[in-house]
């Protein structure tokens, strides 16, 4: 599984929780890739993946969240996904 977090430099909302969540996704998905992708170089794959709005999260290149989710809905979202079952 990936999880995608677009963001651009400098952004407040993208820094204050994406430590947490991807703690959060690693906890519950061991072998997850996490990534981070500034829009600014990578504009056309944000495109390509629809991100509309900043900061979004997408799973598997699909976008789930349109703007930073708690770690409560993003963990609910990765059980969803992974078909465990909440």
């Amino acid at each position: 599984m990936k999880v995608e977090l677009f963001y651009t430099p400098g952004c407040e909302k993208c820094a204050d929780g994406k430590d947490a969540l991807r703690a959060t996704a690693l906890e519950l998905v061991p072998d997850l890739v996490w990534r981070e992708v500034n829009v600014l170089e990578e504009i056309d794959y944000a495109v390509e993946v629809g991100v509309l709005t900043l900061p979004s999260i997408a799973i598997d290149g699909e976008v789930a969240f349109s703007s930073l989710p708690t770690c409560r809905q993003l963990r609910r979202e990765l059980i969803r996904r992974n078909g465990k079952g909440a």
